[in-house]
């Protein structure tokens, strides 16, 4: 008897798209939600998935510009069509939009280069705890269910981030509400279970992870517990990656984040992805919906 798919497993399928037509995409949804959209990491690592598929092997992601236009809708397929805008000696660049019922639903922009060597200098690594050290999410959401909304919620949860082991330094937003801190977060994380070495597998898992605590940050300026708990309503409106140096999602990597600024309803995060020995792997930044509910 075989054995059931993983979380990861069902994940990597997500990120395997049905080729329909020459630069035309099928991806499915399925990921578990707590609320009616599809979940906007997913999205932006499927369109990274269509536009890697239509440049040489030999070119890597280098960035990623984005913009969320619609909620996804979880109940049906989306469909990805990739626009060849340049292909040069060095750098590739392909536009993504993402279509559901008729409508674009995400817009994406990436660059792609082929290897070559240069002037090389980064930031240090911030001082982070052992990811082993950590509880993980099965031993540290249960103890917040109350908050959370019961056992039902928690389990929620765990089933949607099921495919990631992902480890928060300090408590999250919805454990500390009332409590504004410092504007800034850590996790660490890595898929669990091992990946293929295709370097774009690699680059799509991290885009899929760093849509999923980037706003924390924001949330922890003033004390609010985010969407788990109803306290604000948030929602990805624009994002963008470089990806600077070779990682794999399947190692563990730090996500250092930190929020610089929140006005008119709108919250900015920026976030930096380490590898355990201290390369600056992967920048983020993100801009989101963050407004509290009018009573």
């Amino acid at each position: 008897m075989s054995e059931p798919p993983t979380p990861l497993d069902d994940l990597l399928g997500q990120l395997d798209l049905e080729p329909i037509e020459q630069d035309i995409f099928r991806g499915t949804t399925g990921r578990p939600t707590l609320v009616p959209r599809v979940f906007g990491g997913q999205v932006a690592a499927q369109a990274l998935v269509a536009a890697g598929r239509t440049v040489p092997d030999d070119r890597v992601a280098h960035s990623l510009h984005s913009y969320f236009l619609r909620p996804g809708d979880p109940e049906v397929p989306i469909v990805y069509t990739v626009d060849r805008i340049r292909d040069g000696r060095s750098f590739a660049t392909r536009r993504v939009v993402a279509v559901q019922h008729g409508q674009p639903i995400f817009h994406l922009s990436a660059s792609f280069q082929t290897y070559e060597e240069g002037l090389e200098h980064q930031e240090p690594m911030p001082p982070a705890p052992d990811p082993v050290t950590l509880p993980t999410a099965a031993e540290m959401l249960p103890r917040h269910a109350g908050l959370l909304g019961g056992p039902d919620i928690v389990e929620l949860i765990l089933k949607a981030r099921g495919a990631v082991d992902l480890r928060y330094v300090d408590e999250p937003p919805f454990a500390s509400m009332g409590e504004p801190r410092e504007p800034r977060s850590q996790v660490w994380f890595r898929t669990n279970g091992k990946l293929a070495d295709d370097p774009l597998l690699h680059l799509c898992l991290a885009t899929y992870v760093s849509d999923m605590t980037l706003l924390d940050s924001v949330l922890l300026a003033h004390g609010r517990g985010g969407w788990a708990v109803g306290d604000v309503v948030g929602a990805s409106l624009d994002h963008a990656m470089w990806f600077h140096r070779p990682f794999r999602a399947d190692e563990w990597l730090l996500y250092d984040q930190e929020s610089p600024t929140s006005q008119g309803g709108r919250g900015l995060a920026r976030g930096r992805i380490f590898t355990q020995d201290g390369r600056l792997a992967v920048s983020v930044i993100q801009e989101g919906v963050v407004r509290v509910p009018r009573g």
